[in-house]
């Protein structure tokens, strides 16, 4: 199997030549997948699925060779987790391009229908948005999820994968590509960019006129960078502080559960608690943040919180506005649910923020109060995924307020156009 490698003359490109090439590429391939039946796309994800599990050794194998260079240049256990396929895993990403394959196409849905006095025929009608950029780091899985939701949307996709998972990236790609090959699809609607130099990244966020949206997936450095350079739209979230706020009247064993699988289940993941507030009248506190140190968590509070367990850490200002993305847990005990709130208006990113409680009114308030891409009563914040959620899987996380909010999946990546149909009419 064929990976893809920085031929001689890319090679003599510049980073703005080089994007401006798979740009014109990928719009071409978009108008040729705008030409695709709703069946044949569905088609060509299937093959694309199909081809990541007949390739199971080669990306494993690639796979492999990054997990080696990143131990080697001591990447955290957080980031090796994020980076490491193996069959279950690799599975799972071809489980979830046959899952996009069987959601419905948004392409031609009918938002909207108006008949105006004067006769003329309205409607609003999704579109795809064109050509996208993705840049991200380190999960392998991206490279998949991206693809298939790009195509299925009638996207074409350019991607810009980390040096973490160079070779991982490269073979799940020729996997794809085979794959759509195979029934005679556009392959190049999804385009990896063959080389990490950096100025690559300045150039695709640069290329207004040439890619559409950028969405950037990584640590906190690389999406601020693409917020602040960007002359490109951008869909993204900066950071997951998320919050589970323990309410007095949580259930003791719903509230040990919820809280330990919310950061300990993934640590790495944008959607695992980074901070947990504890109801000072909630009699079984000393219980919730034992469990979590048991499970080897390291906790650090404020002095309350330290009262409840010597094996607390003190915390600093800057713990309450950290995303650990690690087995670091930043916990304080506030005076009831106004207390909370105000907490999480303070520090949260607008992600993913929690209430645990049997007191109906009280989930209530926090689901209207707390302005967040996505609010949860009685559930893991590690359910803040695309596939959860249904949407087979998502291109990442928007914590904006405009275009899309949340996992972003097919309908994140459409746009639509009015279409007005006459008999004739004319403006007076």
């Amino acid at each position: 199997m064929a990976t893809q490698t920085l031929d001689p003359a890319t090679a003599q490109e510049t980073p703005e030549a080089l994007v401006a090439r798979m740009a014109a590429a990928g719009r071409a391939a978009q108008r040729q997948l705008a030409l695709l039946s709703d069946a044949d796309k569905a088609a060509a994800l299937r093959a694309a699925a199909q081809a990541l599990r007949a390739d199971e050794a080669e990306i494993l194998a690639a796979n492999a060779r990054d997990l080696a260079a990143g131990e080697a240049n001591g990447l955290t256990k957080a980031m090796l987790d994020r980076l490491k396929l193996d069959a279950g895993r690799l599975a799972g990403i071809a489980d979830a391009v046959d899952q996009v394959a069987s959601l419905a196409d948004p392409v031609g849905e009918v938002i909207d229908r108006a008949e105006r006095p004067n006769g003329l025929v309205l409607t609003r009608v999704r579109v795809p948005i064109g050509l996208i950029g993705i840049i991200y780091e380190s999960r392998p899985n991206v490279t998949a999820d991206a693809a298939a939701l790009g195509f299925r949307s009638g996207n074409a996709v350019l991607l810009r994968g980390g040096s973490e998972a160079v070779h991982s990236n490269q073979a799940i790609l020729a996997a794809l590509s085979r794959g759509l090959a195979s029934v005679g699809a556009p392959v190049d609607a999804i385009q990896l960019v063959p080389t990490q130099d950096r100025a690559v990244v300045g150039a695709m966020l640069t290329a207004a006129g040439l890619i559409d949206m950028i969405v950037p997936r990584g640590g906190k450095s690389l999406v601020a960078r693409v917020q602040a350079d960007a002359r490109v739209p951008v869909l993204a979230h900066l950071d997951g502080i998320c919050h589970t706020y323990v309410h007095v009247a949580a259930d003791r064993e719903m509230a040990k559960a919820v809280t330990l699988n919310a950061k300990m289940r993934r640590t790495g993941i944008c959607g695992a608690m980074e901070t947990l507030l504890l109801d000072a009248r909630f009699p079984h506190n000393a219980e919730v943040v034992a469990s979590l140190i048991e499970a080897g968590c390291e906790l650090r509070g404020d002095a309350r919180a330290r009262a409840l367990d010597p094996r607390i850490q003190p915390a600093s200002d800057e713990d309450w506005d950290t995303e650990y993305l690690d087995a670091i847990l930043s916990v304080a005990v506030v005076d009831g649910l106004d207390a909370a709130l105000d907490h999480v208006a303070r520090h949260s990113s607008n992600h993913t923020d929690a209430i645990v409680t049997g007191d109906d009114a009280a989930a209530t308030r926090f689901l209207n109060q707390v302005d967040s891409a996505i609010v949860m009563v009685n559930a893991s914040s590690q359910f803040a995924d695309g596939g959860e959620f249904g949407l087979g899987a998502e291109i990442g996380i928007a914590t904006g307020r405009l275009h899309a909010r949340g996992p972003v999946a097919l309908e994140g990546l459409t746009t639509y156009k009015w279409v007005v149909r006459g008999t004739g009419q004319t403006r007076p």
